[in-house]
């Protein structure tokens, strides 16, 4: 017990020690503020994810950087705040993998279905070197990645029936990101994707104009989709990450020593978020089922598996060895 209080202790007195030289880094720079915005509400995991780097920033830069996050979309939906970073009218954000794609298309290859078999998995090509590829990347686009937070494991739900395979699925009006591989991925299961702005989607719910959405827990439980959405099927469809994103306008105008803290805590806030959104995915289920959703946890993921051969058959070759570096990686 005494070895743990010492190590404790002098753990404490180390991380002081780092904190208390940070801040001596940067008692010469002007101070700046950084505006993120993400198109989530507060009780979001984006939203867990921003308030931590804000937190982390703050501290290291003895608040020469001041992060202000901008929820709710209220700075744009995710294309319009990417754009938005690309010429330098918005700075940063936590922005879903899918519309990333958009502009880099080999970021795609992680939301291939069913391509991830866990959340550790993903991790690890995400944080490891091909991961840190794709995110180098977006400077060829002015972006600058900085780490992978995340969406999560998405699942399905709708306002009309159960659905337990492929079969079930037919005629549903199923909303999608706006990105090929979902459109297709829901095509190929039998529904009429319909590509959509997350802000657009959720009034379409609510008009009934679409039937069903496909995003992880903490989003179904944080916009309240069992109002309007019946049942969920826990799919698992796609992993999907999500990206600390600046324009390269701001980042490059940002000193060294900022740049480093800014990275190392937009991988910090990452990481908090995935355990947070770990931590409350139990809770979050009981809860909708309190309300009155009715859940399938064990569909016929084979039959769902089966269905989508023909997208990795259309997207395969599209990522150039990509998909098949993080095959070997999974296997390993």
């Amino acid at each position: 017990m005494k070895t743990f209080a010492r190590n404790t202790l002098a753990l404490g007195i180390s991380l002081a020690l780092v904190s208390a030289a940070n801040a001596a880094d940067f008692a010469d720079m002007d101070p700046v503020t950084l505006r993120l915005a993400h198109v989530v509400n507060e009780q979001d995991g984006f939203h867990i994810a921003a308030t931590k780097f804000e937190e982390l920033v703050e501290a290291r830069t003895d608040g020469k950087v001041n992060i202000e996050i901008y929820p709710n979309a209220s700075l744009g939906d995710e294309r319009t705040l990417l754009e938005g970073m690309q010429i330098g009218t918005v700075d940063m954000g936590v922005i879903t993998n899918g519309p990333v794609a958009n502009f880099v298309e080999e970021m795609a290859v992680f939301e291939l279905p069913f391509l991830f078999p866990s959340p550790e998995a993903a991790y690890a090509v995400l944080d490891g070197p091909i991961g840190q590829e794709l995110l180098d990347k977006l400077a060829e686009v002015n972006l600058k990645g900085l780490a992978y937070a995340e969406r999560g494991f998405r699942n399905l739900t709708n306002s009309e029936r159960a659905v337990n395979s492929p079969e079930d699925l037919d005629g549903l009006r199923i909303r999608v990101m706006e990105n090929p591989v979902y459109t297709d991925t829901f095509r190929e299961l039998g529904a009429n994707a319909i590509p959509m702005a997350w802000t657009e989607a959720l009034t379409a719910m609510q008009q009934g104009t679409i039937d069903g959405q496909e995003n992880p827990v903490n989003v179904i439980h944080s916009f309240k989709l069992d109002e309007t959405q019946n049942y969920m099927t826990l799919s698992r469809h796609t992993y999907a990450p999500a990206i600390f994103v600046m324009g390269m306008p701001v980042w490059s105008q940002l000193p060294e020593q900022a740049q480093t803290v800014l990275k190392e805590a937009a991988q910090e806030a990452a990481e908090h978020e995935r355990q947070m959104n770990a931590d409350m995915e139990a809770d979050q289920l009981a809860a909708l089922r309190e309300a009155g959703m009715e859940i399938n946890e064990t569909p016929d993921m084979e039959a769902f598996q089966a269905a989508v051969a023909p997208v990795y058959e259309k997207y395969g070759e599209q990522f150039g060895d990509y998909l098949p570096r993080i095959r070997e990686a999974l296997n390993q």
